[in-house]
């Protein structure tokens, strides 16, 4: 279900308040309060697998660098390790992404799959375009075949503070979206300066329509952090109790470890419950981290730990 947005309620997105200490404090014992352990660490690992957006976006992309990327997405993990664990043996990744010019390529390689194309846009990563550009962007990739379309919102909105022409951005770039596509809205956190711009921008984006919110273009010196995520993962909880409309969520860059992996799986399940664990509403925007499953996938399977390199993210 795509999001159909609601009216912007600026005297919500101005109550906003952020108590960090307390945010920090939440996030950092996490991990220790929580654990998975054997089989249910398996079913973890191997769900998380299926919620990656595996990700290539480069400068030296080429058709065949997606083509490897989109053979990983449908068959992430050795049928080796899938049979020992009892996984199913069309495990696949949630979507490749891209950049624009190589939709077609993503297209054909994931052809006959349930493996989505998913392709950035709007003047990726630095936004820095005209805004009719960035519409015809979004066109321009749903024509090429993309099914998903990551937009970066303008930073210097939030920065200055001009909610309004954000949410009339963001649902401009819904409205290009159509039906057709899921809209997931880059805020690039690690530019906004704190968290309680980051609870702002969350909610008018979801307000003007966004399916999912993204912590970052995984550009920027800070990427995904738990705290941020604290912070944005609330808001979707106040707009589904506003609206009914249960939005996504998807942490991009910086997420290379399973541990880390499953740290945020464990907070959203705790903030919104299993519901929103499903990769419908749950992404990792990601390309090392599947190395990193896969080993731990196959250390539980043998009990020796391989080379990262036997097990090639694409």
């Amino acid at each position: 279900m795509l999001n159909p947005g609601s009216d912007l309620d600026l005297d919500w997105v101005l109550a906003t308040r952020v108590n960090r200490s307390a945010v920090e404090r939440r996030t950092s014992t996490l991990t220790g309060r929580r654990t998975v352990k054997k089989s249910w660490q398996i079913g973890w690992l191997a769900h998380a697998i299926t919620c990656i957006d595996l990700t290539t976006l480069a400068g030296d992309d080429t058709p065949g660098t997606v083509r490897r990327l989109a053979a990983k997405a449908r068959s992430p993990v050795r049928r080796d390790i899938l049979e020992a664990h009892g996984l199913p043996l069309d495990l696949h990744c949630a979507s490749v992404c891209v950049y624009h010019n190589l939709i077609e390529s993503a297209r054909e390689a994931t052809a006959g799959s349930p493996v989505k194309v998913c392709a950035v846009s709007t003047g990726f990563p630095a936004g820095q375009i005209p805004h009719s550009m960035k519409v015809d962007q979004i066109h321009s990739s749903i024509a090429a075949g993309a099914d998903e379309i990551d937009i970066v919102i303008s930073r210097s909105l939030v920065l200055e503070g001009r909610w309004q022409q954000l949410d009339e951005e963001i649902r401009a770039y819904r409205q290009a979206c159509g039906e057709k596509a899921c809209l997931k809205t880059i805020l690039a956190t690690g530019e906004l300066g704190d968290l309680r711009r980051i609870a702002r921008a969350s909610r008018v984006c979801l307000a003007a329509g966004a399916d999912f919110i993204k912590t970052s273009t995984g550009k920027e010196p800070v990427n995904a952090t738990l705290p941020v995520a604290l912070v944005m993962l609330r808001a979707i909880r106040e707009y589904r109790e506003r609206t009914g409309i249960l939005a996504g969520f998807k942490p991009a860059g910086g997420i290379r470890t399973a541990k880390e992996a499953i740290s945020f799986l464990m907070l959203i399940r705790e903030e919104l419950g299993t519901e929103s664990m499903a990769s419908d509403r749950y992404r990792i925007g990601a390309s090392s981290l599947l190395t990193d499953l896969e080993r731990q996938l196959e250390f539980h399977a043998t009990g020796r730990y391989s080379a990262a390199r036997r097990h090639p993210m694409g």
